[in-house]
């Protein structure tokens, strides 16, 4: 609103002043995502480097701080090789789909109290929405890379995903009947009193939390990158800025879904406690710190846990989560009618 009224102080009408204000505000909030994408590939790196008992990145810049940014610029000054047998206009709409859609799924996600881009009544279905699109980056590149391995890679990563959503829509699903609302700032304000992960909601937590490591593909569910079996993925093809944009896909996704878990389940941007000095820190500091232990969760789990099979994943996924997420649909449904949501008022 700050920006809308600037610039029609400035002399431009209403419309104008908005839409120029929406597109600053969704321009730096972009960029400041990109960047940020470096900061936790390098603290990834650390991480899984410190497990091994390694040191990680530790020669370009101090502390090997600028390793991310070398790397882009590397990627960024190579030549696109496009194989010869390829659909070349697929080939390259691919990895622009799923990063793509990996900005726009942070539209709805609110870092802080009135801090979202655009704060829908139904951001939940609208991330349902994106994800469910997320599946086509994936199917047109292994398609359009005209290689037995890659469409092998992306029809086993589609089938992933499609499987481990079906977990998260209904995890989604309890929470949204907890808090009676699809607006995510309204889940968040429904935890005032007290975060959702520490209710009967809490082994949808921890389903919640496994279904995105599978829908990410991040260990222990690569299993599209299997290299004794796939080479290296759907995206075996690929190389220079197509590749760099796929990797920046992926891990705009894990981060979108750590913010995510913090907003469903962790308070989002409210304080632990209402006491000082909890309550002196802004909100966006205490979303940027969820969502930083779940990343490192996330990580910690891709740096000790050993690698599934194909079939265990699955399993696991349509004879474990899949029942379980249907049972505490109803549990929860049953639960908020009789008993109360989290205020106690049924």
């Amino acid at each position: 609103m700050f920006l809308t009224n600037f610039f029609q102080h400035q002399g431009l009408p209403f419309a104008w002043s908005w839409t120029i204000s929406q597109v600053v505000i969704i321009f730096v909030f972009q960029l400041v995502l990109a960047l940020s994408v470096a900061a936790f590939i390098l603290a990834d790196r650390k991480i899984w480097a410190a497990v091994q008992m390694r040191r990680g990145p530790n020669v370009v810049g101090a502390f090997g701080l600028l390793q991310t940014i070398a790397d882009a610029l590397k990627f960024f000054f190579k030549e696109v090789i496009i194989p010869s047998g390829a659909n070349k206009v697929l080939f390259v709409l691919g990895p622009l789909i799923t990063a793509t859609l990996a900005f726009a799924a942070w539209a709805v996600i609110p870092v802080s109290a009135g801090w979202v881009v655009s704060n829908i009544n139904v951001g939940i279905l609208y991330l349902f929405a994106i994800s469910s699109l997320g599946v086509y980056g994936v199917i047109v590149s292994g398609w359009a890379s005209n290689s037995k391995y890659a469409f092998l890679s992306a029809l086993r990563a589609a089938a992933q995903m499609v499987s481990y959503e079906v977990s998260i829509g209904f995890v989604l699903i309890t929470v949204l009947l907890f808090a009676g609302s699809l607006n995510l700032s309204a889940i968040v304000e429904a935890q005032r009193h007290g975060w959702f992960l520490f209710s009967i909601l809490l082994p949808m937590g921890v389903v919640f939390f496994v279904s995105t490591l599978a829908e990410t593909q991040r260990p222990p569910f690569d299993l599209l990158e299997a290299e004794s079996e796939l080479v290296a993925g759907f995206m075996v093809e690929y190389s220079s800025t197509p590749f760099l944009l796929f990797f920046l896909g992926e891990y705009m996704n894990v981060i979108m879904l750590s913010g995510l878990f913090a907003v469903l389940f962790l308070g989002g941007w409210l304080p632990p406690l209402y006491i000082w000095p909890f309550t002196a820190v802004p909100g966006v500091i205490w979303f940027l710190l969820k969502l930083i232990l779940v990343f490192f969760m996330n990580s910690m789990v891709k740096a000790f846990v050993p690698r599934y099979r194909y079939d265990q994943l699955m399993r696991l996924g349509w004879k474990v989560f899949l029942p379980l997420s249907l049972v505490w649909v109803a549990l929860t449904a049953a639960w908020v009618t009789f008993i109360g949501g989290p205020h106690g008022i049924p």
